[in-house]
């Protein structure tokens, strides 16, 4: 006797295969697809497309460009940094940079980026480092580990790892992105050197929208520093004179602090305050033995920094201001001395 609903289970059985099938191929298919764009251009067998940045997040997309053979200098740092423009920076050196400077990089995220750069260029000809809260005032792992996702597959792994983190539907979609891109459908947002302007033209600049900007930004912390605060270095130095003894005797290093409003400054003996001057000692220690390493100080209070006209908010500056960064670091390089008054630049060691 045929048993009740045997009939069905014929079709059913061939209902799941088809389906089975079909995910398959579709799934298969769209893996080909991602791994033939390969959209952070980092596969060993990908096929040789004009592939450019595509992915916001920088992390993604700064294995591809430090390991790109036309660099020899690079700029490491925070959003900060970001300003600094290799078109500018880089024939008035002689150097051809990559700025690698990311929104939010933790000091850790910042060395790992150095690494990958050193790999391909052991020898380079210039290395700007920016400091800023990132350095002088750590937040909790950011010494250990990064502050948003990170790739750790891209960074010092066998490139054929990097298949099996294609499965994603974010590799998908930044494949996609590519893929528009090559085939002429979309615009390009992102610097194949790294740079990017993130603040508006400056035409649109508007001193009463900053001016409420500045009103809604936190304040920095007045109240009295502890004893000795001032004299005790943030941690995290030992990570700066790490990466600062990577390179070369040959390689010029200059390690800088971007200009941030005084209004983030605090007052005399303050906590703020004392974290800035904590964080200047440290940096100093950490330079002071090196014989190839500038520093160069935006951040005292001057009227660079008083003027809130030179900045969008407390943190991120204009770019008149840096073009005159990017010009006191030439002139700091090629002669040893700035004429202008918004930095600050301590003497430079005797040789031994």
């Amino acid at each position: 006797m045929k048993q009740a609903g045997s009939g069905q289970a014929g079709p059913w059985r061939r209902f799941a295969l088809l389906a089975g099938l079909a995910m398959a191929v579709t799934g298969g298919g769209l893996y080909l697809f991602i791994v033939t764009v390969d959209p952070w251009n980092i596969l060993p067998f990908s096929p040789p497309l004009a592939r450019i940045p595509v992915t916001s997040n920088a992390r993604y997309t700064m294995p591809a460009l430090a390991h790109a053979p036309q660099f020899d200098s690079v700029i490491i740092g925070t959003s900060t940094s970001r300003l600094m423009q290799p078109a500018v920076l880089g024939p008035a050196l002689g150097a051809h940079f990559l700025n690698m400077a990311m929104n939010s990089a933790s000091p850790w995220e910042q060395s790992r980026e150095l690494d990958a750069f050193v790999r391909t260029h052991p020898a380079p000809r210039v290395v700007l480092i920016g400091i800023d809260a990132a350095w002088c005032h750590p937040r909790p792992g950011s010494l250990s580990g990064p502050n948003r996702p990170w790739p750790e597959w891209m960074y010092g792994h066998p490139p054929a790892a990097g298949y099996l983190h294609m499965a994603s539907l974010y590799a998908l979609q930044e494949a996609a992105n590519e893929f528009l891109w090559l085939a002429g459908r979309k615009a390009q947002r992102f610097g194949t050197d790294g740079y990017t302007s993130f603040v508006p033209p400056d035409s649109q600049y508007d001193p009463a929208r900053v001016q409420a900007i500045f009103s809604r930004w936190a304040p920095p912390d007045t109240t009295p520093a502890p004893p000795g605060m001032a004299d005790t270095p943030p941690a995290g130095m030992d990570l700066l004179a790490d990466m600062l003894a990577r390179m070369p005797a040959t390689t010029r290093r200059v390690v800088w602090f971007p200009p941030a409003s005084t209004f983030l400054h605090g007052t005399p003996g303050s906590v703020a305050d004392a974290r800035l001057e904590a964080c200047r000692l440290g940096v100093s220690q950490v330079t002071a033995p090196r014989h190839d390493t500038l520093v160069l100080d935006f951040s005292h209070n001057t009227a660079l920094t008083a003027d809130r006209d030179n900045f969008w908010d407390p943190l991120h500056y204009r770019q008149p201001v840096a073009r005159r960064i990017m010009a006191d670091i030439t002139a700091a390089i090629t002669t040893g001395h700035v004429d202008d008054p918004a930095v600050e630049m301590p003497p430079a060691p005797a040789p031994p």
